[in-house]
């Protein structure tokens, strides 16, 4: 019997090798003739970056973007303040729209949340909130919650800073956290609001590890009922994860809430670790805005750290 399974599975591994081996010799006869028949618009086609051997990956994406776009740009969300009409957005989409092919790439994200934000941080209202978690769904695959089982921080749109390297167990050391174009910024002389993320060395889980490499800044000190709701607010944002998207860019980073600030005279409302922002803007990048949503992730399947996004990669 189990002889036979093996035979059974052998055929069939066999056969899908042979359909294989028949379609990829097919899609090469498909390529050769339109080199052949269409050389003009072959040379086209690779003078826009576009491998002539991927066009139908290369329409599916711009079907894709066309479609999103398209619908971010003239159809608002329901229930905002001074709603633009249709041809202000499609005024305002002619003078940041891509040409020719360049929606692939960053320029995709960043041109679609340029459409959908203020040009200054505010917070967002409810609906501009639900638009964006929709928005992130398709540019990320990360399905996000501006306000996760009726939390909510003070503003979801806002600016980020840097921050320091957060001290993970007794005797941790910045030398153990990494090269140095991420430990220049040095390690924090105190704890973060949870304390040490272990309590020895040997206590130190590669979750854990990852935890405060990429760790998220919030303002929970300034939240209106922080003080009433202390205790399980301090155990409800512990470690809880966050999208942070750079919206002068499109970069986007999965983070762990790990840390309580920064303070309301700095003008910023998020705080980010090293390795965030470095990813989020460069080694350079200090300061910017962002949007952080909740990570709506109950079965904890969303890694931490840089996100790709699914649309247009």
């Amino acid at each position: 019997m189990s002889a036979r399974i093996t035979e059974d599975k052998l055929y069939i591994k066999t056969t899908a090798e042979e359909i294989r081996q028949k379609l990829k010799l097919l899609h090469l006869e498909a390529v050769g003739e339109l080199n052949k028949k269409h050389p003009h618009f072959i040379k086209y086609l690779r003078e826009k970056g576009i491998d002539p051997g991927k066009i139908r990956e290369h329409s599916a994406k711009l079907l894709s973007a066309s479609f999103l776009t398209g619908s971010l740009l003239f159809s608002s969300p329901l229930g905002l303040n001074s709603n633009p009409t249709d041809i202000e957005i499609s005024q305002k989409h002619k003078k940041n729209v891509p040409k020719d092919g360049d929606y692939f790439g960053e320029n995709i994200e960043k041109n679609i949340l340029n459409n959908i934000l203020p040009s200054d941080p505010r917070p967002l209202n409810r609906n501009e909130e639900k638009y964006l978690e929709q928005v992130f769904q398709q540019l990320y695959g990360v399905k996000t919650k501006a306000n996760l089982g009726g939390e909510h921080l003070n503003t979801t749109y806002g600016f980020i800073g840097i921050e320091q390297h957060l001290r993970r167990y007794p005797g941790d050391t910045l030398s153990l956290h990494g090269e140095k174009d991420v430990t220049k910024e040095g390690l924090a002389p105190g704890l973060g609001a949870w304390g040490y993320f272990a309590p020895t060395k040997d206590k130190l889980t590669d979750d854990l590890k990852e935890k405060e490499k990429w760790y998220a800044v919030v303002q929970t000190l300034y939240l209106p009922d922080w003080n009433k709701r202390q205790p399980y607010l301090k155990d409800w944002y512990k470690y809880r994860k966050v999208l942070i998207v750079n919206t002068q860019n499109g970069n986007a980073v999965v983070a762990a809430i790990s840390d309580s600030g920064p303070a309301a005279w700095t003008g910023k409302q998020y705080g980010g670790s090293p390795e965030v922002m470095q990813h989020l803007g460069g080694e350079r990048y200090t300061k910017g805005k962002v949007v952080i949503f909740f990570v709506d992730d109950p079965l904890n399947n969303v890694p931490l750290g840089p996100v790709s996004d699914v649309f247009i990669r």
